[in-house]
């Protein structure tokens, strides 16, 4: 398939998110909705620590166009709805995470796992199976290691799995690792990336700004 000359790759802190991604795990295509980078302030100093970017399938963009069609970059981006629409959207989504700062697995997964505990509490849906699902996900990244460039996706599927794997580059593997099944868990890791209180303001504005170009076509395809 050839991406569409409306859909372009982005580049974050040097690292390269491609228009359109195929899988090998799943042979499905998907398409760039957006990127931006993470980080956090230590002694007043910002420090980026990965690039994150959110891949969607083809039918994303009809599944968002009529209740956002017509919105501003800027509504799309103030709207927790519109985020929403997009976790919650009966299509799978594929972020790929590369690392810009060498980081454990365990290390890395310890702020991820707080921050999706938080979400999910905060829905009143924190249970036995949301904390297994999280020490599953903790048992995945336990023997991981991420220097620069190494990459780690999440592949978030409308049923409720969460399938996991890792790179030594920017390449998807031809295996996943790891497949949870928890749907609150699932969405709580996108969730905390775009959500309330996202782990990448930047991500989000450009999930806004992009999705915003798309939704003008009603036609809008990622290949032939």
């Amino acid at each position: 398939m050839v991406a569409a000359s409306s859909i372009t790759g982005v580049t974050v802190e040097h690292v390269e998110f491609p228009a359109v991604l195929t899988s090998p795990a799943t042979a499905k295509t998907y398409f760039l909705g957006g990127a931006g980078v993470r980080g956090l302030y230590i002694d007043g100093e910002f420090v980026k620590f990965t690039t994150i970017g959110v891949y969607l399938e083809e039918e994303a963009v009809a599944s968002l166009i009529p209740k956002w069609k017509g919105k501003t970059p800027d509504e799309l981006f103030e709207s927790l709805d519109f985020y929403r629409d997009i976790i919650k959207g009966s299509f799978e989504k594929l972020i790929r995470s590369i690392k810009l700062r060498t980081l454990s697995g365990p290390k890395y997964v310890s702020k991820v796992s707080e921050n999706c505990i938080a979400h999910i509490k905060s829905d009143g849906l924190y249970g036995k199976k949301e904390e297994k699902a999280i020490q599953e996900l903790k048992e995945a990244f336990k023997d991981q290691n991420f220097p620069p460039g190494t990459a780690a996706f999440y592949r978030q599927s409308p049923n409720g799995t969460l399938a996991l794997s890792f790179s030594k580059n920017e390449t998807i593997p031809e295996h996943e690792h790891t497949i949870i099944h928890n749907k609150p868990v699932s969405e709580a890791v996108l969730e905390s990336m775009i959500g309330e209180i996202p782990v990448s303001p930047t991500l989000k504005e450009s999930l806004a700004t992009r999705l915003y170009e798309f939704m003008k076509n009603d036609k809008f395809k990622i290949g032939n």
